[in-house]
């Protein structure tokens, strides 16, 4: 069997691939990027090593980087999908390495509490929700659209606390879409949301008490980069669910500044109603004016109105 380094020797001496090596080589170091890499280095670097290296790097330029145009990792085009390349200087040579991309990172970070919270559960309708096709006809959507489009463009985690919204309406009005509009906007600037269907994650943190989950389960939600609670109010409200878990999470939000999101068939009067009472019948008015004060703290309340989209 012929050695491998006698057929690359071959292969050097053919006219094609001589020519081919050179249109890549071209290629390469016109690469705006390898030339910032190299002037940065150029102290560090040879003629041989960026010679011996020219394979690497014509790999690296062969990759997408940033993902701009990525719409999900099952098109990342790229050799390691969901991977992007990096180059830096390793000892006397050049390194080629892959990190994980923002899209990545941010399904990987859903798919991680979505594995901790099974409650966090996003119909395919919200996941794939967009500004542009929320309806506008009339003042209170108008509101809606241009509070949430605000967050969304201007929101910077480094430039400190930014108020969510308080989300209100009748039923099918298209408030949790909003907030799913959000969410995809913000992941497009890398910011992962975490977005919590109310009424089954009380449920589940009641279950968790028998299985040791519950805190790990709590800090998941409480740290959450941006979180948006959809449908409050529609759960059956016991002083545990309300005073332990929603009034922990609130509190730990508001001391921390974390964006919070809400959804609900109330405005803040009936919430504070609904709060109020709990599944025995208790009246615990401070209570609920507690929690309501959080809620109000977060958010800035804004009426949804229009038709029941879910009737066409």
């Amino acid at each position: 069997m012929e050695r491998i380094d006698n057929t690359i020797k071959k292969l050097s001496q053919s006219s094609s691939f001589r020519q081919r090596y050179a249109d890549m080589k071209t290629e390469v170091l016109q690469n705006p990027e390898v030339l910032a890499f190299l002037e940065k280095n150029r102290d560090n670097l040879t003629d041989e090593i960026i010679e011996k290296n020219m394979m690497k790097l014509y790999e690296y330029v062969s990759q997408t980087k940033k993902c701009a145009n990525c719409t999900s990792l099952e098109k990342c085009c790229n050799l390691m999908p969901g991977y992007e390349p990096e180059i830096v200087i390793e000892r006397e040579s050049i390194g080629l390495y892959y990190s994980p991309c923002p899209t990545k990172v941010i399904q990987d970070e859903r798919r991680k509490t979505e594995r901790l919270i099974s409650s966090i559960y996003v119909p395919k309708e919200i996941l794939q929700a967009s500004f542009a096709e929320f309806s506008l006809n009339s003042p209170g959507r108008i509101d809606a659209f241009e509070y949430a489009e605000k967050f969304a463009s201007s929101y910077n985690p480094e430039k400190g606390m930014m108020k969510g919204l308080y989300l209100h309406g009748s039923f099918g009005v298209g408030k949790s879409y909003l907030l799913g509009a959000i969410a995809n906007q913000l992941a497009e600037k890398e910011i992962s949301t975490l977005i919590v269907y109310v009424p089954e994650f009380l449920r589940e943190m009641k279950q968790s008490l028998s299985d040791q989950s519950l805190n790990e389960k709590m800090e998941a939600v409480k740290n959450a980069k941006v979180l948006m609670l959809d449908d409050i109010g529609a759960e059956a409200m016991s002083s545990w669910t309300r005073d332990e878990v929603l009034g922990s999470i609130l509190q730990f939000r508001m001391h921390e500044q974390l964006p919070t999101f809400f959804s609900s068939n109330f405005d803040y009067v009936g919430l504070e109603h609904h709060l109020t009472y709990s599944q025995r019948g208790e009246e615990e008015k401070m209570k609920a004016a507690r929690i309501m004060e959080r809620i109000k703290y977060l958010s800035i309340p804004v009426r949804v109105d229009g038709p029941n989209r879910r009737h066409f």
